[in-house]
């Protein structure tokens, strides 16, 4: 795979200030490298002629090439029968206390434009991965063989996990050999998800399919009162929205998105749901939907086509304090949420796309019709989901995190650009260290800031005080324009004077042009 920084200069812009923003439903430590898819429903596209702002200068006409092997490995994106595809659930192998999980990072081919075939890449198959399961307090080992032909890493995004086993990309590991990292889960119950991390070509990998969920369970009360039966009770939806040219051609950088005759497919489980409503017939009167926004960019709004509300239990890093009402959940890139439906009639979900790059996504589609087939009557949902106890920031340490634009479309962090490991910035830290961060973006670009590690909590979102579901746990938020969030955390349990951390815009193109930083975490 090769890649290759994008010679235009000018600013891709999202428009000043903050909006208004919409109803946020908002044991070992050691590693190794060895060798080795309904009805019909509304479907409404928006297609950009132009960029989401003001003009770009032109662009040179050599691009980045997308070169992974393609090998004889293909499969349809959607189901024969339009129904909802549910990623298969990875088996492990439980040995000695240690489960043991195997992943390979392939190629192939699959229809993300419906009747056209393009080159994608998965794990364990050849475009998006498998579901892992992972069980607070027990000890995980994954073997992952990369198999890509070019560098990769894999990165447990939003796993409190040591940063040697991180999959940053001080992790990156090459063609044909085998990854083995190994660590006990602190996390509490939650629904995270994994990815490449390696610099420079994150975007050109995640958007051609290298993206799976994960599942943290516990034995907590609420764990025991919600649905857990996956695939039945319990439904994992990973919504994309990708460019790709007629010819099925996946684009990632900017020299792609500036192509003429882009189309924007929206995929829900990796099915093209431009034209087709998914279909999901529920056997439980309550049924819990994970829903991540695995798009490089754009923001993903869900919501009901009839208007009513979702039962919203979980952000990012867990369940809220107790179930709440919400009318639409808005997923920047990178983010997750979880919520309930208890039904009686069907109801038909709706993804809602908002451009967050220089062009992108925009539109409302129907993606899933949800069919009641049941006759249970659920028990009422826990009055109390979990205990948030919220911050005191006063004593906590301050520091400033200023996302910010070079020239052309290099992107920086407090001034450095993350283009390498020697170029970023640094944030140096302690154990059990207590932080507030204000992140400012001084551009007019929308970010999705990401940190790694430890989950925060929102103290300010464009100068005032959260409320609702964002009195929540997160990982990944977004900032837009011109705006700034104030976050709380404190570094707890791991330490390392080699490996680090890292923050980051989620945007991925944002990513690999430079807006990253490190974060080490040390012990004094």
């Amino acid at each position: 795979m090769t890649y290759t920084t994008d010679p235009a200069s000018g600013e891709d812009r999202q428009g000043k200030g903050a909006h208004a923003r919409r109803d946020r439903g908002g044991k070992a430590e050691h590693t190794k490298t060895t060798k080795g898819r309904g009805g019909k429903g509304l479907h409404r596209r928006k297609f950009l002629g132009g960029m989401a702002g003001v003009g770009l200068a032109a662009v040179g006409a050599a691009g980045a090439t997308f070169s992974l092997l393609t090998e004889g490995n293909s499969n349809k994106a959607a189901a024969a029968d339009g129904t909802l595809t549910i990623p298969d659930l990875l088996e492990g192998t439980t040995s000695d206390g240690t489960t043991t999980f195997t992943l390979e990072a392939q190629t192939g081919t699959s229809e993300v434009i419906s009747g056209v075939s393009s080159t994608t890449a998965g794990y364990n198959q050849s475009y998006l991965g498998p579901t892992m399961k992972w069980t607070n307090g027990d000890t995980v080992l994954l073997n992952i063989t990369n198999s890509l032909g070019d560098d990769t890493t894999v990165h447990f995004h939003g796993a409190h996990i040591p940063p040697k086993m991180d999959g940053g990309p001080q992790n990156a590991f090459s063609d044909g050999t085998t990854w083995s990292p190994t660590f006990e889960i602190k996390d509490e119950a939650k629904t995270l998800w994994y990815h490449p991390h390696a610099l420079g070509t994150t975007a050109e990998q995640v958007v051609h399919g290298l993206a799976g969920m994960i599942i943290v369970e516990d034995d907590s009360d609420a764990s025991a009162a919600l649905p857990s039966e996956y695939g039945v009770d319990d439904i994992p939806i990973i919504l994309q929205c990708l460019a790709t040219d007629t010819s099925g051609d996946i684009k990632y950088d900017l020299t792609g998105y500036l192509t003429t005759g882009l189309t924007y497919p929206v995929l829900c489980n990796g099915t093209n749901v431009d034209s087709t409503t998914l279909g999901f017939t529920a056997t439980k009167t309550r049924t819990r939907f994970r829903v991540l926004n695995a798009s490089p960019a754009d923001i993903m709004t869900v919501q009901r086509s009839d208007g009513g509300t979702l039962t919203q239990i979980a952000t990012d890093q867990g369940y809220l304090t107790e179930a709440t009402e919400v009318t639409s959940i808005r997923l920047v890139a990178g983010a997750r949420a979880e919520f309930v439906l208890d039904l009686s009639d069907a109801v038909t979900l709706q993804a809602v796309v908002t451009t967050g790059w220089i062009r992108g996504g925009s539109g409302t589609y129907d993606f899933l019709t949800v069919t009641p087939d049941a006759s249970d009557t659920p028990d009422d949902l826990p009055s109390t989901l979990n205990t948030i106890t919220r911050y005191d920031t006063t004593d906590f340490a301050a520091r400033t995190i200023t996302l910010g634009q070079s020239s052309g479309t290099t992107m920086n962090i407090n001034g450095s650009v993350g283009t390498s490991m020697d170029s970023m910035a640094t944030i140096m830290t302690t154990l059990d260290a207590e932080e507030v961060w204000t992140i400012s973006n001084t551009t007019q670009l929308e970010h999705s800031f990401h940190l790694h590690d430890v989950p925060f909590q929102l103290i300010e979102i464009n100068g005032e005080e959260p409320t609702g579901v964002d009195l929540g746990w997160f990982d990944t938020f977004e900032v837009v324009g011109g705006g700034s969030i104030k976050i709380a955390m404190k570094f707890t349990d791991f330490t390392d004077d080699t490996y680090m951390y890292m923050l980051h815009c989620h945007l991925l193109q944002h990513e690999d042009e430079g807006m990253m930083a490190a974060l080490m975490v040390m012990d004094s």
